[in-house]
């Protein structure tokens, strides 16, 4: 007789709700970072642990459903985080329908939901949602405690550091764990064995070079945690604060290792809030990659006030061929009113030549529709943008996230968001869905900030400057694609609504 299963991990199928039409084939395909981390923890201490990646295989809420009923695990695990360290809260409404299936079809099954939004709105997540359990913080040892109980019969969940629960009726809570601090030794690597490598997708800029080679593709998390305190950020929601933790270089480069000669990956994505950071931590894994001399096509995150000319010929010789940077806008006062490094956009525009001198590529993050935005404002950033050219830009609008201080500002000031009465719930946070509701400003609307993004995104990817330096440098089969990517249309809402009206 087979042996029970302890944990089951599931990443529940958000794309479609998202994404939009965008999903099917111009999205990457993310690996779950957390989920295959955590297996790791839970197979070296002897338990027997099973991976339900519905997001890759495409499945469906019934399908995802009836998958987790027949696995019958000791303890199921919806592990809820996007593409983005910050995009948890509008993948929550996936999780909640597949956990209702599940809840209908075996009420006896144990269920906990983790993740960036879980960790934020711990109390309202467990009120509001169907699971069982919520874990407040980065998860670990908190699942370790309730597992150990639920294998026992046990029912003292006043012992699980970090859980959250109801006992007679009512919502109670426990301290939350403490972060562990020796990544290298208690987090031993990724566990590649439990996914079908192939099924995951690279963005299509990261494969510019070889657009119709966007997979295998896989993401290795070499740091947890950022140092810095962005207002419009919730990413540290999960570690109760500011900070950051690396792994060792060589147990990276291990992974890493395996990564290529077993799965044949050669798209990577580092998925740390902030790679290109401590000079220790990039250049000993960029000297390790180097010796290999491996053929890979990285990318990661980095910031205009951290990259160094010492970190850029490291990175390029290990194959980072794409940095993406937090700009964020085109005006400095707006940049300083979220916290947002103290550069000036003379800084900006020195560094991103720097960086493309060096024969990396860029993707530029921007956000409309920040505190102190204004139409003006907004002008001021697409322009910006376009001066910029980088090879590939991401326009989003400002979105309060649980656990972020736009958040808790915009609840004190009773601003319209998403989860307010009569908004379209977290959905409405996700930035390419059908109910995207972004944060108005003193000046703007939400609508009005989703409207200029939207436009914005149209203008710069047919802007001449942009076609021909992509075309010069990646070739007519991207224009191509850049073109057929401008005409895959996505629905809005609440654009609709007003166009209509």
């Amino acid at each position: 007789m087979a042996k029970p299963l302890d944990l089951l991990l599931v990443s529940p199928p958000s794309r479609d709700l998202v994404f939009q039409a965008l999903g099917k084939n111009l999205t990457a395909i993310e690996m779950p970072v957390w989920s295959t981390l955590m297996a790791t923890f839970f197979q070296n201490g002897g338990y027997s642990v099973r991976i339900l990646d519905a997001e890759a295989h495409g499945m469906s809420f019934d399908a995802t459903a009836k998958a987790i009923v027949e696995a019958q695990a000791v303890l199921t695990v919806f592990v809820v985080y996007g593409h983005q360290p910050s995009a948890s809260t509008q993948c929550m409404p996936a999780g909640r329908a597949v956990c209702n299936l599940v809840k209908q079809e075996a009420p006896y099954l144990s269920t906990l939901v983790m993740g960036t939004h879980a960790s934020a709105l711990p109390r309202r997540t467990l009120a509001e949602e169907p699971y069982d359990f919520v874990c407040e913080g980065e998860g670990p040892y908190t699942i370790l405690g309730l597992l150990e109980l639920l294998k026992s019969g046990s029912q003292n969940f006043g012992r699980v550091p970090g859980l959250w629960y109801f006992q007679g009726g009512q919502i109670c809570s426990n301290p939350v764990a403490d972060n562990i601090q020796d990544l290298t030794r208690e987090l031993h690597g990724q566990a590649w064995d439990l996914l079908d490598v192939s099924k995951y997708r690279a963005h299509n800029w990261h494969c510019f070079e070889h657009i119709e080679e966007r997979q295998p593709y896989a993401s290795l998390q070499t740091s947890l945690g950022c140092p810095y305190k962005c207002s419009f950020c919730c990413i540290n929601a999960p570690f109760g604060g500011a900070g950051i933790r690396y792994w060792s270089p060589h147990l990276l480069i291990d992974q890493l290792d395996i990564l290529v000669n077993k799965y044949s990956v050669r798209n990577l994505k580092i998925p740390d809030e902030m790679f290109v950071l401590n000079e220790k931590h990039v250049i000993g894994l960029c000297d390790l990659i180097i010796e290999r001399n491996y053929p890979l096509n990285i990318w990661a995150y980095s910031r205009v006030d951290t990259v160094k000319d010492r970190f850029l010929e490291k990175l390029k010789k290990a194959g980072f061929n794409w940095l993406a940077l937090g700009i964020e806008s085109g005006s400095k006062y707006v940049r300083d009113g979220v916290d947002k490094g103290r550069f000036k956009d003379s800084d900006i525009l020195k560094i991103t030549q720097k960086i493309k001198d060096h024969g990396i590529n860029i993707v530029a993050n921007f956000i409309f529709g920040l505190p102190d935005d204004t139409q003006e404002s907004m002008q001021d950033t697409l322009e910006l943008a376009a001066e910029i050219n980088a090879e590939w830009a991401n326009f989003y609008c400002a979105m309060a996230y649980p656990g972020s201080f736009l958040y808790t500002r915009a609840k004190k000031l009773g601003l319209p968001l998403p989860d307010s009465e009569n908004g379209p719930g977290w959905i409405g946070y996700s930035q390419h869905a059908y109910e995207t509701l972004p944060l108005p400003t003193e000046t703007l609307s939400g609508v009005e900030v989703l409207k200029f993004r939207d436009e914005a995104f149209n203008k710069y990817f047919s802007n001449p400057c942009y076609v021909n330096m992509v075309g010069q440098k990646f070739g007519p089969r991207v224009i191509e694609h850049i073109h057929d990517m401008l005409n895959c249309k996505i629905k809005r809402r609440f654009h609709d609504m007003v166009s209509s009206s």
